[in-house]
């Protein structure tokens, strides 16, 4: 675990490095605040900042990182999603994987109820990259327009371009501050303009801070310089009246009594030896204390109650790996009940899915695995997901997988998701070539058929380590484990932000 760990901390250095030194500098010389720098200032002092998808385009040809910040942080006491441009990389042009990071952050918003505020020096588009970027990026300026129909807070804080589709994102927020001298949002700047009208212009005339503070409109605050800037977009926060549907942490739980630097030991190198999930579950939850739910039926699910910074969960954690009929009623069970209480479900991925062969197919694996899928998608209450170990075939999806709209979803450095296990995939095409081969009647190339299985184990594994789905944007970020309480603990803080109301309808059905 130290080894991936030391990995991980060297990839987030690369996204805190930005473009690199030379545009850092050039940067600097302009008088300008880091992106990170901006958000420092922003947010509360010596309070936290949750970073999201740090590694957004980990193993493309983008800057690991994607050119933007998100996160949630705490501004005037006010729970906000900060997206905040790095103009060090490429601009701060939009990318693919920006473009992801950023439509992220505006669900997560959206579903917890978080008002946003966008740190924004961009030069739009990263043009080589529009057929993927054009039609889906729409939906960033479609967003900022439903949160403000939801009464959810945009505040736009424009620190340098915003041209082009992005002058859109200042003209459709809520409340926008520009910093004179500095700010330029046009849909076209002068050489367009000239082309497209013969019409000679500055960028200042066309969409310079002091222009759009008295001419147009656009602008609701004009900036001295980029501090400047920031204490007015915490003002703006102070008086928007922003209140929390939910309870805040209670400051009177207690700390877990087993030491959370054991869980850097916790999950074996191999992920095919199971371990027990009550000794992470007693390292994250208030007191140590987790009252478990059917103990003695379906031991290869562990589920139970718990308290987590004073919030009430429900947790499911994997402890055999497989999935069988009994676990996956059980789980059908204890979710419904969550929903019954309204309590939100803490899931501990370890699996390897549901369990095959004539005996469980005969038994109904197929329906009761349905039943728990079932269950984990019309839940109401909000998910949470940490991928500790294996996540792998429907097992990750019966476990509330992304597709299943997890509030927040992270992995630690021991996960691994794919289809199925590397060595399992090879051997299913390997049995299949092999029929194959055997039905018309010619003889089966061993050596080939070696080449192919370590090809496909070669490519599978890759696929299914963490810092590969992350910066796919599987997940909201990699995490130390020994940060899991705390990283959980902001979540539900956020989660807290919006109602949480469980499925109504139905009532628990005993399978």
């Amino acid at each position: 675990m130290a080894a991936k760990l030391a990995e991980l901390e060297a990839e987030h250095g690369k996204a805190i490095a930005g473009g690199g030194e030379k545009y850092v500098e050039r940067h600097r010389k302009r008088g300008k605040l880091l992106a990170r720098e901006r958000i420092e200032l922003l947010i509360d002092e010596d309070s936290p900042f949750l970073e999201l998808s740090p590694l957004a385009a980990w193993g493309t040809n983008y800057h690991v990182g994607g050119s933007v910040v998100t996160g949630i942080g705490v501004v005037e006491g006010v729970e906000c999603m900060i997206v905040a441009n790095d103009p060090t990389v490429k601009g701060g042009a939009s990318n693919p994987s920006s473009l992801k990071k950023g439509l992220r952050a505006a669900e997560i918003a959206a579903q917890n109820r978080l008002p946003t505020i966008n740190l924004v020096e961009s030069g739009g588009a990263d043009l080589p990259t529009q057929k993927e970027i054009f039609i889906p990026g729409g939906a960033t300026f479609r967003n900022l327009t439903t949160s403000s129909a939801a009464r959810i807070p945009t505040i736009a804080l424009v620190f340098g371009n915003s041209t082009a589709g992005g002058a859109y994102l200042p003209g459709m927020s809520d409340y926008v501050v520009m910093v004179k001298e500095r700010a330029k949002v046009f849909l076209g700047g002068p050489p367009l303009v000239k082309m497209a009208t013969g019409e000679e212009s500055d960028d200042e005339s066309l969409g310079g801070a002091e222009m759009h503070a008295r001419t147009s409109g656009l602008a609701d605050y004009l900036a001295h310089d980029e501090q400047d800037a920031i204490r007015i977009g915490r003002g703006i926060v102070k008086r928007l009246n922003w209140h929390k549907q939910g309870p805040s942490p209670k400051p009177d739980y207690a700390e877990p009594v087993l030491d959370a630097q054991d869980l850097l030991g916790i999950v074996p190198t191999d992920l095919k030896i199971p371990f027990d999930p009550r000794e992470v579950i007693g390292r994250i939850v208030d007191g140590s204390d987790f009252d478990e739910f059917k103990p003695l039926y379906g031991t290869s699910l562990v589920t139970g109650w718990a308290n987590l910074h004073g919030y009430p969960i429900g947790v499911l954690a994997n402890a055999q790996g497989v999935l069988f009929s009994e676990e996956s009623q059980k789980a059908t069970q204890f979710i419904q009940l969550a929903n019954q209480t309204d309590t939100p479900l803490l899931f501990l991925h370890n699996t390897t899915g549901y369990m095959v062969g004539k005996e469980y197919e005969q038994g109904g694996i197929i329906k009761h695995g349905a039943m728990m899928i079932n269950a984990v998608s019309n839940s109401k209450v909000p998910h949470l997901s940490v991928l500790m170990g294996a996540s792998y075939g429907a097992g990750h999806y019966g476990m509330c997988g992304r597709a299943y709209g997890p509030r927040f979803l992270f992995a630690w450095p021991s996960a691994k998701s794919a289809v199925m296990g590397p060595a399992q995939l090879a051997g299913v095409l390997s049995i299949v070539a092999r029929q194959a081969a055997a039905g018309r009647g010619q003889p089966y190339d061993e050596d080939a058929d070696a080449a192919m299985r370590a090809m496909v184990e070669q490519q599978i594994e890759a696929e299914s380590l963490p810092m590969f789905l992350s910066g796919m944007l599987y997940d909201d970020g990699i995490i130390d484990p020994r940060d899991t309480r705390t990283v959980l603990g902001l979540c539900l803080s956020a989660i807290h932000n919006g109602p949480i109301r469980g499925a109504e309808g139905f009532g628990v059905f005993r399978m």
